[in-house]
């Protein structure tokens, strides 16, 4: 078998506009697409069909290829990676049919997280909080639970937007890709803000999120890790990016969830 060479391939495509080079391209970073799947597909409802999800990223991996320039000096893989999350966001953004009451829900969880945090100048308990909204714990958890099945409760949404660059809190939070310089900027902002927002969190929660984003943990993987229960991590997630997404509303154009 021919071995595959990305940058003659680059070249062909690119500069000679051969769509032969174009197609093995395309076959050679599905993995991309699967690598991605494997990531996001934990913290999405589960009638959410895998295929779908691959079909989405295979969408924005094509979107990558056209776009990417091989003579700027980083990697494909990095390029790609935060575009083929965003075209399954994007998509996931558009069949979103959660119901209103359950997005109301997600705000008012929100405001009392900031609202206890205000007041006590540290963490907000989840009891605390359940006094907050009135409820019991066993409804506040599962409140906790229904949440974290809307497919937006995620760091993996735009934050920023530069011409048709499209940068994450995800990936901001990553930090494993090459930064583009006309994001530098607003990037810096978002680290900053996430970095005061992180110090806020308890240790626990601080943790989880230290393994799914910086380690790459899937929540079954992280759950073993704590040995918790993968619905108990799930809590501890949305609990979490709920208050980071809080602190960073002044960063987004749009507050919606």
């Amino acid at each position: 078998m021919k071995k595959f060479k990305p940058q003659s391939e680059w070249i062909r495509y690119k500069v000679y506009g051969d769509k032969d080079a174009r197609e093995k391209l395309i076959l050679q970073y599905v993995p991309l697409v699967k690598y991605v799947v494997e990531r996001m597909k934990y913290t999405l409802p589960s009638e959410i069909e895998q295929n779908d999800l691959v079909s989405y990223g295979i969408i924005g991996l094509i979107s990558a290829i056209e776009k990417y320039d091989y003579n700027r000096g980083f990697k494909f893989e990095t390029y790609a990676i935060p575009r083929i999350r965003g075209a399954i966001v994007d998509e996931l953004r558009i069949s979103d049919h959660a119901p209103r009451s359950l997005r109301q829900k997600a705000k008012r969880l929100m405001a009392a997280c900031s609202q206890i945090e205000k007041c006590l100048g540290r963490s907000a308990k989840n009891e605390e909080i359940a006094k907050e909204l009135n409820m019991t714990m066993e409804n506040f958890n599962s409140l906790l639970y229904d949440v974290s099945k809307l497919s937006l409760i995620s760091l993996d949404e735009f934050i920023i937007r530069s011409g048709d660059s499209k940068v994450t809190i995800g990936d901001s939070l990553e930090d494993k890709r090459a930064e583009n310089p006309s994001t530098t900027i607003e990037i810096k902002d978002v680290k900053e803000t996430l970095a005061k927002g992180i110090e806020n969190l308890t240790e626990q929660e601080q943790l989880v999120i230290s393994l799914y984003y910086y380690d790459g943990l899937t929540l079954k993987e992280t759950s073993k890790v704590l040995n918790l229960s993968e619905s108990r991590v799930s809590q501890i997630r949305t609990k979490a990016v709920l208050r980071l997404r809080e602190q960073l509303r002044h960063l987004r154009k749009e507050d919606t969830l």
